[in-house]
């Protein structure tokens, strides 16, 4: 139907056409005559000397001046075959007062042969063979399927009427872009025809090409691929500029793309992995996350503590993904490394000021790492051997330019380094660990795309003889992107996370027992993406999560045990939540991103949950009744509106303003009465005693770009409002307790600070300096004396650490050789210290202070590092990459806790420290 539709529209337009035949006899003359002027005054001369108008885009004349010529009484026919005959345009006289201008291609009143079948014959030709040869008008279609990249058309020569070659000269000069020299050698490849060229020594080629459209590739060694729609109609030159293609293994520095500090309405600090390669940190090796460290605003208990504090937060307030996926413990070996691959990541992206709306569940902050997709060209790799761990990540194709898949493994040996730590306790112990991690990425079209993760890690360490702790992280996730067009596009995931620990105890005694807890969560999410226009864009979507967490179970190891088996009953929650964000461009310089995400939780049964007596203190003796609730039974349900707000006016075009206010909720607690995250904590769901934590975060910024880009400058203070963190009791009990709330308290948070950043990001030297002044407190203040902690006062939490100073620095002497360093230095953290004691009925009694009264001595510490690059030579087997460091240079013994105890009836306060001495590394990197 089509095809007949097509049909009966051409015979339509020839009939139309054939009414405004133009002939020679009936063709007016023309007296005129121009000097040196352009081929537009031209034209425009005769439009007013004649009834005709011409009809042409202006690009299509430029460069064609000078023009002179005297004609008198001539056709218009002679005259545009006179002033058009040394350029590309073609004309088409339609009846008596237009003239259509084209280039390269002839405007045709009658249909090519074999349109509709049949073969045409030239009837006016006397020669047999030539009547045979109809005169095929080009046609090139500019239709592209939309499941193909667009290629670019490129038109050569000059369409003459009566011309019946089949085959035109294409020629030119092919050269570097870089260099300018002529590149010799080039191959010239047109797809799906025999026909071929190479450039000679100083860069030409020729070759013939068939009428109309030809897909013509160009490949040289080192050089960026050329690929071409040329489309020929008569003879013609083209000359071809190709750049370098050259893997370099510069220097890559954290930095986001100019001005985007500037620019955009919600703040996010965007780590280059690569970047950590030129820090030096503990034992050489790389780590993503330890970078963000040395950025205003996230900084750690201690050297060696797991978790991060942003901006006055408790460690699980940090919401970290890994493709979608939580990751509850991203450190190995205590801290001291990052438990996630550093060849893997590809984006490293953290919100602290401002988060959007599409995430949820956490009060601080997101960091939110992407890995990078595996190679669809050709196989590749990277590894690491360093003092501690080894590293390997491999890429390989599935399906050429399609689909491919990436697999990396760390290990560590890691025991000698336990054998020189000050802790006499900790020489004798053992530790290792490993991680691995594989991802499949397939491009199914050019708007389809899917890609699968999985990731787990394993550390088994055993501090003292006799026990033995294991914990794993576990992450899968499976992403659907698709692209509707220009305006819409979707994503669907879904998404596993484990965190599981294991303790086996096997003493002296017949106590030995197994102890293991876990949680998992599962989460269904869909988004949208919607350019509603260039100023206002939406991302919206839902998504569902559930929780199921095994509290603990203990069960007596060997037959001799005494230990009494115990298993928590089972905790299950549902998380769910809708999201709207409009990014809108008010005005040029004033850009508003408004999200709003609306939360729901449903704390779930089966299980038991106890109702207290009011006006008491909860404890096991004032329940006052236990309830009973089926499976998937709603047991409580929280919620409700969380807001995201951000703003950014441009005072110039590289200094802005920014405001922000966040509202967020946290439906998941930690359970630990340590100054520091341990890997055997545990995570609490929201229930009927235990409130989801909230919080309230205002922002207000400056940023200015100075020098192209090449200094950025910062300055922004923050104040967060908290409610219901949970704190434990003093003493408190909180593994496998069954009546886990008698020990717990829900307080309120505040904190408050400035931070201040300057990067230099271009020359030798670079780097950046990061300075906070913030301060974290909380309040415990309950209707009971034993709900009450410091007379229910503000008081400072175990992270509250006022000054926090870094100082990052690389120093390039060669593209090959550089020495970096990293300095730090912190405010110690609070400590609750024993003022006095007492002897009561012939026992000691130690009185303590009020909570977190003190503080340990103040953290510095300076590393040194020299990195030195192979070669950047293309066509090497490996790319080798060294790194000589020294960690804690001046052997700073700073402390990571300070504890006391009691010896012949004195306490004596002692300290622990991780790295006390100098540690000097060396890692060998290396790309193939």
């Amino acid at each position: 139907m089509r095809y007949k539709a097509m049909k009966r529209c051409l015979i339509l337009i020839l009939l139309m056409c054939s009414q405004y035949s133009w002939t020679q006899e009936q063709s007016p003359r023309i007296t005129i005559s121009f000097q040196d002027s352009d081929l537009k005054s031209v034209i425009n001369q005769i439009e007013e000397k004649t009834n005709y108008q011409f009809y042409f885009i202006n690009s299509w004349l430029e460069g064609f001046d000078n023009i002179s010529g005297n004609y008198n009484d001539v056709t218009i026919e002679n005259l545009l075959n006179d002033i058009f005959g040394a350029t590309i345009i073609n004309f088409y006289i339609m009846g008596e007062d237009k003239i259509i201008l084209t280039q390269n291609a002839i405007i045709y009143n009658t249909l090519p042969d074999k349109f509709f079948g049949e073969e045409r014959i030239d009837e006016k030709s006397d020669n047999i063979a030539e009547r045979k040869k109809a005169i095929i008008p080009i046609f090139s279609s500019t239709n592209k399927s939309p499941k193909k990249k667009k290629i670019e058309t490129i038109k050569i020569g000059k369409a003459l009427r009566g011309s019946v070659k089949e085959k035109f000269r294409f020629y030119g000069y092919v050269k570097n872009g870089q260099t300018g020299k002529p590149l010799p050698d080039a191959v010239i490849v047109v797809n799906g025809k025999d026909v071929g060229a190479e450039t000679d020594a100083n860069g030409f080629f020729d070759t013939e090409l068939k009428v109309g459209p030809n897909i013509v590739e160009i490949n040289a060694l080192a050089m960026e691929d050329f690929k071409k729609r040329i489309v020929i109609y008569n003879d013609g030159r083209f000359d071809v500029t190709l750049n370098e293609k050259i893997e370099q293994l510069e220097e890559v520095i954290l930095q986001s793309e100019t001005n985007n500090n500037v620019d955009e309405a919600i703040t996010k600090t965007e780590i280059d992995v690569e970047e950590s390669k030129n820090i030096p940190l503990a034992l050489g090796e790389r780590d993503v996350l330890k970078v963000a460290t040395t950025l205003p605003g996230i900084t750690t208990a201690g050297e060696g503590a797991t978790g991060y504090n942003v901006r006055g937060g408790k460690s699980d307030q940090n919401l970290i993904l890994l493709d979608d996926a939580v990751v509850y413990n991203p450190q190995h070996f205590f801290g001291v490394f990052s438990a996630l691959n550093p060849f893997a990541l590809g984006d490293a992206n953290i919100y602290k000021n401002s988060i959007p709306a599409e995430y949820g569940g956490r009060l601080s902050s997101v960091f939110d790492l992407k890995t990078k997709d595996a190679s669809t060209e050709k196989f590749t790799g990277e590894a690491s051997i360093g003092p501690v761990t080894g590293n390997i990540l491999i890429e390989t194709p599935v399906v050429k330019d399609k689909a491919g898949i990436m697999i990396g493994g760390r290990g560590a040996y890691a025991n000698w380094i336990l054998q020189n730590l000050d802790e006499e306790s900790l020489k004798n112990s053992e530790a290792s660990f490993y991680d691995v991690i594989a991802k499949y990425n397939h491009e199914i079209t050019e708007n389809s795309k899917i890609e699968a993760m999985a990731y787990l890690s394993r550390d088994d360490f055993s501090i003292t003889s006799d026990s033995l702790f294991v914990y794993n992280n576990r992450a899968l996730s499976l992403r659907w992107n698709y692209k509707f067009n220009d305006k819409n596009s979707a994503k669907l995931s879904l998404a596993n996370s484990q965190y599981k620990f294991d303790i086996e105890f096997d003493g002296q005694t017949n106590d030995d027992f197994d102890l293991g807890y876990s949680i998992d969560e599962t989460e269904l999410k869909f988004q949208f993406k919607y350019l509603y226009s260039d100023k206002i864009k939406f991302d919206y979507g839902v998504s569902s999560k559930l929780y199921v967490v095994n509290p603990g179970s203990i069960e007596p190891k060997g037959e001799e045990s005494i230990i009494e088996p115990l298993e928590i009953d089972e905790e299950r929650g549902l998380e769910s939540a809708a999201f709207l964000t409009a990014e809108i461009d008010l005005t040029k310089r004033f850009t508003l991103d408004a999200g709003i995400r609306y939360s729901v939780y449903n704390a779930l049964g089966e299980g038991t949950q106890n109702v207290y007596q009011e006006g008491t203190p909860r404890s096991e003796g004032t329940i006052q009744e236990t309830l009973f609730f089926d499976k998937n039974e709603v047991i409580e349900t929280y919620g409700g509106p969380e807001y995201r707000i951000s703003g950014r006016y441009l005072l110039t075009d590289n200094f802005s303003v920014k405001a922000s206010y966040n509202k967020t909720f946290q439906f998941i607690h930690t359970l630990s009465n340590n100054t520091t995250v341990s890997p055997i904590d545990a995570w609490k769901l929201s229930d009927l005693n235990i409130e989801p934590q909230s919080s309230q975060q205002y922002a207000l910024g400056l940023y200015k770009n100075f020098d192209e880009g090449a200094y950025e400058l910062s300055l922004e203070g923050f104040y967060k409002e908290s409610e219901n963190i949970v704190d434990f009791k003093t003493g408190a009990e909180i593994l496998l307790n069954e009546n886990i709330e008698t020990e717990t308290l829900q307080g309120d948070g505040k904190a408050y600070g400035v931070e201040f950043l300057l990067k230099k990001q271009k020359g030798k030297l670079y780097g950046w300096l990061g300075y906070t002044y913030s301060r974290s407190f909380i309040r415990l203040d309950g209707e009971f004396e034993e709900e009450r902690v410091n007379d229910g006062d503000f008081f400072p939490s175990n992270f509250d650490k006022p000054h926090d100073f870094s100082l990052v620095a690389n120093y390039r002497f060669t593209k090959r050789f550089s020495l970096a360093t990293n300095f730090v230095y912190q405010t110690g953290r609070p400590v609750t210290f024993p003022v006095g004691s007492f002897s009561f009925n012939g026992s000691d009694f130690t009185v303590f202070s009020d909570r977190n009264k003190f503080r340990i001595p103040d953290f510095f510490r300076l590393d040194l590092g020299f990195n030195i690059e192979g070669n950047h030579k293309k066509n090497k087997l490996a790319h080798s990459f060294w790194t000589i460091s020294v960690y804690n240079v001046l052997g700073r013994n700073n402390p990571f806790s300070v504890f006391f105890v009691t010896e012949d009836g004195e306490v004596k306060a002692l300290q622990s420290s991780i790295f006390s001495v100098p540690i000097p590394s060396i890692t060998y990197n290396f790309k193939f």
